[in-house]
């Protein structure tokens, strides 16, 4: 009997490439990973898991990749847990006639630009936005919104190149940034320039047209976003949590979405929901874990169910308070040692405890998801109790960084040092 196989385009760091893989394997599939580096992945070689080289940028090569397979496998479905390649799914799903997104949808959603222009025709709320592609543009369409600001990318994720300018200099410097040369762009250099919306942060979960459920959360210190707390569920009355579904609902229809996962942003301004972002796939970090652990519900199985055409089953089964701590450097330098991750775990109602990071690495800040060197997740009945169970935990990791040296100190290391006569080495006196 042929083997059944699902075709993973690229894989995912922290956790959730593993977690697809996992989950394939559960349903009696053989995952096989296409990418353009396997060996970025190291849990591909730590399961021994099947993983093929090839340019995922290049539809062609990856339908002829497909091909071959085929005719060893019976290709049960494509899909990807990475963002930037998820159109290129649904196009390989359509190629192969398999269940997948549709790749127009997903593109349009990708470009945060094309996104904010249907949201608004559709007369969903959204913060006052324009797109620059200079730095005049930045400087004049801030004057316009008025500061702060956040300047992004048009395309882009994980918070890469986002940032609140709260002053002329700030915005000059983040352009300067983004413009100069040092920013890594996915696609033309484009600037959305939007206005800051003040007010909770909250999240919505959703697999096809339903809302699994809603998360409040926190960010660290501005003028970065950066995950620091993930709460299931969101503390919300029931006429609160509606607005947020209908709104949901209205990206959903807006965007041409509907089929599989979609995470919506929002912030709960004076206007109520303000849409902040819509994501054409599951919610990045800690979320498939925390919906897991608080309703009972695991999204990737579930989603890998729809891709090969099985039947889904959303409905919870228990409910309980789920919450994610995020761990961050406290300054750049090399990580001489970090601890504490087994007495973490052993508190009662810790779930995971995970590090992204080893001793002797080099640690870099750049403001972004990158800047997260692990996590704490808990979970009980009540979100007092969970709150204070990972405080617990997160009081007791420890770790230290050495800052790298500076100019001054690299060029005095650099000079020979000459004993003086009475100096001799030691062990040899």
């Amino acid at each position: 009997m042929t083997r059944r196989a699902l075709i993973l385009v690229e894989g995912n760091t922290h956790g959730t490439g593993l977690q697809y893989v996992q989950a394939a394997q559960r349903l009696g599939l053989h995952p096989i990973t296409l990418s353009a580096d396997p060996t970025q992945y190291d849990y591909l070689a730590a399961e021994g898991m099947e993983a093929i080289r090839v340019d995922t940028n290049n539809l062609d090569g990856l339908i002829g990749e497909c091909s071959r397979l085929r005719v060893t496998y019976d290709i049960a479905g494509i899909t990807s847990a990475r963002e930037a390649v998820y159109a290129t799914v649904g196009k390989l799903c359509r190629h192969f006639d398999l269940p997948g997104p549709n790749p127009a949808s997903v593109e349009r959603c990708c470009d945060k630009f094309t996104q904010r222009q249907l949201l608004a025709e559709a007369g969903v709320p959204i913060p006052a936005y324009r797109l620059a592609l200079d730095a005049t543009e930045v400087e004049s369409f801030a004057a316009e919104i008025g500061l702060p600001v956040i300047v992004k990318p048009a395309v882009g994720n994980g918070s890469y190149g986002v940032r609140l300018c709260r002053s002329v200099d700030e915005l000059a410097e983040h352009t300067t940034y983004l413009l100069g040369g040092k920013h890594i762009w996915r696609s033309s250099a484009r600037i959305l320039v939007e206005e800051f919306a003040h007010g909770p942060y909250y999240c919505a979960d959703i697999m096809g047209n339903e809302v699994i459920g809603i998360a409040a959360a926190d960010f660290g210190p501005l003028p970065h976003f950066v995950f620091s707390e993930t709460t299931f569920p969101a503390p919300l009355s029931d006429d609160d949590h509606k607005r947020i579904v209908d709104v949901s609902l209205s990206c959903l229809r807006a965007l041409g979405l509907g089929w599989g996962p979609t995470n919506i942003e929002f912030r709960w301004t004076k206007r109520g929901p303000v849409v902040i972002e819509v994501n054409p796939r599951l919610a990045g970090g800690s979320h498939r874990q925390l919906v897991q652990l608080a309703y009972g519900v695991d999204l990737i199985t579930e989603h890998i169910k729809l891709v090969i055409g099985e039947e889904w089953d959303l409905r919870r089964k228990h409910a309980q308070t789920a919450a994610a701590r995020t761990l961050y450097a406290d300054r750049d330098g090399t990580l001489d040692w970090i601890d504490g991750d087994s007495r973490a775990a052993a508190v009662p109602g810790v779930a995971e405890v995970k590090f992204y990071v080893e001793p002797k690495m080099p640690i870099v800040r750049n403001g972004d998801d990158r800047d997260t060197i692990g996590h704490i997740i808990a979970s009980s009945p009540t979100q007092a109790r969970t709150e204070a169970i990972l405080q617990r935990a997160v009081d007791l990791i420890e770790w230290s960084i050495t800052p790298f040296p500076t100019i001054g100190e690299q060029e005095q290391s650099a000079v020979p040092h000459l004993p003086e006569p009475d100096q001799v080495a030691p062990g040899k006196r």
